[in-house]
């Protein structure tokens, strides 16, 4: 079941506000995650930032395909 994209952006703002705090722990929704390095805060949030962008784009209309023999 994918995660919604509104509950991606909440887990990502929350994410940034922990690290710009200089923490390394978030709490969201009752869980608590730790990281190890501010780099693997840094990994997380490029990987939300990537699912956001593929959760917000739109599904493609309509597949053409254009084939020739190569003449």
């Amino acid at each position: 079941m994918p995660i919604e994209a509104d509950e991606l952006v909440q887990l990502r703002d929350a994410l940034l506000r922990a690290r710009a705090a200089g923490t390394r722990s978030v709490d969201y929704e009752g869980r608590r995650i730790t990281y190890a390095t501010d780099s693997e805060m840094a990994t997380a949030l490029a990987d939300l930032e990537r699912r956001i962008a593929r959760a917000i784009r739109p599904a493609p209309g309509a597949v053409r395909f254009l084939t020739s023999k190569g003449l």
